[in-house]
């Protein structure tokens, strides 16, 4: 069974993934962007290059977990430990064309630093959800 890369679906994972609202996303992409813009954006099968980049910047998240990862993986890869069990489910599709050893040590220590950078930025993300309210 094929399974399609959806670039929206994967940008809604990792953004619920690091607790982060479609509202607090659409304030840091900027003034032209509101919470119905995000939805929109993540049922799209494809994202244009550009948008996806600044999203990468803004979620810290680089571009290529949005453009590789079918919903399945990016589940797999979020939420299991990397141990044997985890590399069989995560890279059992044959579509992937990089050695997935070494990306799966990359994606071990990109999960730890992302932790780290999730609790130091939960203070940050509250301020600006906070500030986020107020200008209601």
């Amino acid at each position: 069974m094929e399974h399609k890369i959806h670039q929206g679906r994967n940008v809604k994972r990792f953004r619920e993934m690091l607790g982060i609202k479609q509202e607090a996303l659409a304030l840091d992409l900027g003034d032209d962007w509101n919470q119905k813009k995000i939805s929109l954006l993540e049922q799209k099968e494809i994202i244009e290059d550009p948008l996806l980049k600044r999203i990468s910047e803004v979620l810290k998240i680089p571009v290529e977990a949005f453009q590789n990862f079918d919903e399945e993986q990016a589940v797999n890869i979020i939420s299991n430990t990397f141990g044997e069990h985890a590399f069989s489910n995560s890279f059992n599709y044959g579509t992937i064309n990089f050695h997935p050893i070494e990306k799966i040590v990359q994606l071990h220590d990109e999960k730890i630093a992302l932790y780290e950078r999730m609790l130091k930025e939960k203070d940050e993300m509250m301020g600006r959800l906070e500030r986020l309210i107020e200008k209601k």
